[in-house]
């Protein structure tokens, strides 16, 4: 029943996390940062939980401690409950998303998530008052098996199959279940005769192996110090590992469970078979792959393909934790007086780890440089561990170090070079570079992370000309050449970037831009002049598009144009049959829908198919070449419209149909799963 408990515990616990980060990224416009926010409640609760546990387990001689489990659970599951029913009556703030964010993980799932995380350590020390003996650690290998499996199935199977509601209601179901034993267990403890001789002992000597032998060895200062360094290292390298991956391909569970499912898996192997691991050869894999994924971090111009890439961050991620945590086995304590406190300081590494990637290091640094930070910080931690290990591995790792901190400031200084000014906040890192074009014109670009968001060329010629995936024969100059002849046309825009689409502007016309991220609108203004010199009147709605238009009177737009990416990720839920009846509701008769589906890893494409087919829209394809002198890159576009005539016009006979994938299915805000469309 234990082993059966701390199984269940940990597969509901890490089962409801891409659920209910997944629940709340349309409600915080789709960004890549809604995982990593997450990822700081899931730690920091963690804390909580493992916090709780050492409190109650003072208390195991005393009988208040049965009573206080029964409420925590029974709270529990009442909250539970109020969250499968989906009720949202909780106020978003767009100025702190993220503390908004916390805010309703907390009031939804934080209880029950306190109840299932101190369900490891917790059950350890019970177990150890009836059987005696060691400490159980297999417990906490076991409860990551039980997490390794939740992770497998949910995008595996869970995802694709279960809407969100109906996930919701089984996981409540199987919260019920856990509640109802974990309550049976704490009376079955509190119901074993407790020896005398424990009960007259201190609250930390009862605890010691045996029933009258001797208490283990306290651990060192030393050794309490890196039970904090090396899961705080840990958690660095999940939470900047994911952070990469997200931010540059999409915000979606199977990008947030590869890592995380990695992470996990290093607690499996070092709580349950770390002896079987040859030391110093994994540490000599770590130190390659450290060196070598930190110069690479240096060369942004280089690109692998995804499977490439993203094997190769999760064999770092993978080699980085195994040292990490059979380091931290290593180092655990002998008796159980300290079990609960090595929980607990593990905990507290857990969470700070996280707290530095995702919310000190976008407060401190202008650019994201969490990666190689997080290398550097990973090597010095295991130089910390190796330094008694003689002067070979203290020159290794410190050479390894310096070279990582070497590859931080020459990262710092490529991402600063030709930058007029940089800005990070919760929706990802922007920067405006200036550089010379081919024919040595000012041009200044804005990034967001590696992926440009827009150029402007500042020469006579070119200075009102759109450029990057927005030229005159890509779908979107098109589309706006061809809906309405020479009336004025009302445009509206999802994703401001630079504006450029303003330069499209002709006088009568109107656009209105909406924009979720607040940085973005002053970098258009005051660094580009699509906006200023645009011969269209121009108005602004900041917040997420889709939220916006639910709430506003039909627009009748000529042309709705959805470019929503946050870096090289994909909002989901702007591509929904939901958001495709608020898209039409917007729409002037006739009028056209424009999606912007440029993308290195996904092929939105066949999804777009379905749900033109859905809303009963015709749809086609518009691929324009890049031409380099003139800023113009290679860009994919798709139009929909329920017109029957407009792609019977010449300006689009560049279009094609849409090709379709069998079997694929519309997403709705219940149930959407990207993985059919990567580009592996």
């Amino acid at each position: 029943m234990f082993q059966g408990t701390v199984f269940l515990g940990a597969f509901l616990l890490f089962l409801v996390e891409p659920m209910a980060a997944k629940e709340l990224l349309p409600v915080f416009g789709g960004s890549s940062a809604v995982w990593m926010t997450c990822l700081v409640f899931f730690q920091t609760a963690l804390l909580a939980g493992y916090l709780y546990a050492h409190l109650l387990a003072r208390d195991v001689a005393g009988r208040r401690w049965p009573r206080a489990h029964w409420v925590l659970l029974a709270l529990a599951v009442a909250c539970a409950g109020l969250w499968a029913s989906g009720r949202e009556p909780w106020a978003v703030s767009a100025s702190h998303p993220a503390a908004s964010l916390c805010a309703r993980l907390t009031l939804s799932i934080g209880l029950p998530f306190v109840a299932l995380a101190s369900t490891s350590p917790l059950l350890q020390v019970w177990l150890l008052r009836i059987e005696t003996g060691t400490v159980p650690y297999r417990l906490y290998g076991l409860s990551n098996i039980g997490s390794l499996l939740a992770l497998a199935l949910y995008p595996s199977v869970i995802e694709p199959n279960l809407s969100l509601r109906l996930q919701r209601i089984t996981w409540v179901a199987g919260f019920a279940a856990f509640g109802s034993i974990s309550a049976w267990l704490a009376w079955r403890t509190a119901a074993t005769p407790f020896p005398i001789d424990r009960a007259l002992a201190s609250r930390d000597e009862w605890v010691s192996v045996g029933h009258s032998g001797p208490s283990a060895p306290a651990s060192t200062a030393r050794a309490k110090l890196l039970w904090l360094l090396l899961p705080m290292a840990g958690a660095m390298q999940l939470s900047a590992v994911t952070e990469h991956m997200t931010a540059n391909v999409a915000a979606i569970p199977l990008l947030w469970i590869l890592p995380l499912a990695t992470y996990l898996l290093t607690f499996v192997i070092a709580f349950q078979g770390s002896r079987w691991l040859p030391r110093t050869r994994l540490l000599g894999v770590l130190a390659v792959l450290l060196y070598a994924l930190g110069n690479f971090l240096t060369r942004p111009e280089f690109r692998v393909p995804i499977a490439l890439s993203i094997g190769l961050f999760l064999a770092e991620l993978l080699a980085a934790c195994l040292v990490c945590h059979t380091e931290l086995y290593r180092l655990r304590p002998a008796g159980a007086a300290e079990a609960t406190r090595f929980y607990l300081t593990m905990a507290a590494g857990g969470a700070a780890g996280s707290f530095l990637v995702a919310v000190v290091a976008p407060m401190v640094f202008a650019g994201n440089y969490d990666l190689s930070l997080t290398f550097a910080a990973t090597a010095a931690v295991v130089l910390a561990v190796r330094w008694q290990d003689g002067w070979k591995q203290r020159l290794l790792w410190g050479a390894v170090s310096v070279a990582l901190a070497w590859f931080c400031v020459t990262l710092t200084t490529r991402y600063s070079q030709s930058v007029l000014t940089s800005e990070r906040n919760f929706y990802g890192s922007l920067r405006v570079k200036s550089d010379a074009s081919e024919m040595g014109d000012t041009m200044r670009t804005l990034m967001h992370g590696s992926i440009v968001h827009g150029t402007q060329i500042f020469s006579d010629n070119l200075m009102q000309v759109p450029t990057t995936y927005y030229a005159p024969d890509s779908g979107i100059g098109l589309a706006l050449a061809s809906c309405c002849g020479d009336r004025a046309q009302k445009i509206g825009v999802i994703g401001l970037g630079i504006g450029t689409i303003a330069a499209y502007g002709r006088p009568g016309d109107s656009i209105r831009f909406y924009e979720i991220n607040p940085a973005v609108r002053p970098i258009a203004e005051n660094w580009f002049t699509y906006l200023r010199q645009s011969k269209a009147k121009l108005a602004f709605t900041e917040g997420d598009a889709r939220a916006s238009l639910a709430h506003e009177p039909p627009q009748g737009f000529d042309v709705l144009a959805i470019d929503a990416f946050s870096g090289d990720a994909i909002p989901l839920h702007l591509l929904t049959v939901e958001a495709m009846t608020i898209y039409r509701r917007h729409l002037a008769p006739g009028g056209v829908l424009a999606f912007h589906i440029s993308n290195q890893y996904v092929d939105l494409e066949p999804e777009l198919a379905v749900l033109a087919n859905a809303s009963g829209m015709q749809g086609r394809r518009i691929t324009s070449m890049a031409v380099e002198p003139r800023g113009e890159f290679q860009a994919s576009w798709i139009l929909l419209t329920e017109s029957p005539s407009l792609f019977a016009k010449p300006e689009l006979a560049p279009a094609v149909p849409l090709k379709d994938v069998k079997g694929l299915k519309a997403w709705t805000d219940d149930a959407s799963s990207l993985l059919r469309l990567v580009r592996w």
